[in-house]
């Protein structure tokens, strides 16, 4: 069997340097690890809820979701640890909210996509 190459030519040889440059400034597994994170339907579940009311305790997120207090609170935890949610104690209670603007941007986003693909009839659920 012989081996045969294929010659790659690029087309426009300046922006393909230029972009591979900008490229380098960037860090794709950090963006990936958070696109990972709101892969989940439960954590995107949560941080929509946190969307609509920016602040909520771990026992009414666990309730909005309907699932247990310690699933909620894994999510909420993992979330956190992630940076897309921040918390604050008061007693016993754990309030959570998301981290920032990019975090709600980025959810109503996504929610908002998902709505035109399903309008449009683009969408293969």
């Amino acid at each position: 069997m012989s081996e045969e190459r294929c010659e790659i030519y690029c087309y426009d040889e300046e922006k393909v340097k230029r972009v591979q440059t900008l490229l380098e400034t960037v860090e794709p597994m950090d963006t990936a690890q958070l696109f990972k994170a709101l892969a989940d339907p439960t954590r995107l579940k949560i941080a929509y809820v946190l969307i609509q009311e920016d602040e909520l305790c771990v026992c009414d997120v666990a309730n909005i979701i309907n699932s247990t207090l310690a699933t909620a609170s894994h999510h909420l935890r993992l979330l956190r640890n992630m940076g897309l949610a921040k918390y604050r104690k008061e007693g016993k209670l754990v309030f959570y909210s998301l981290d920032d603007d990019h975090v709600k941007q980025l959810v109503q986003l996504a929610f908002a996509h998902s709505k035109e693909l399903t309008t449009n009839g683009t969408s293969e659920r």
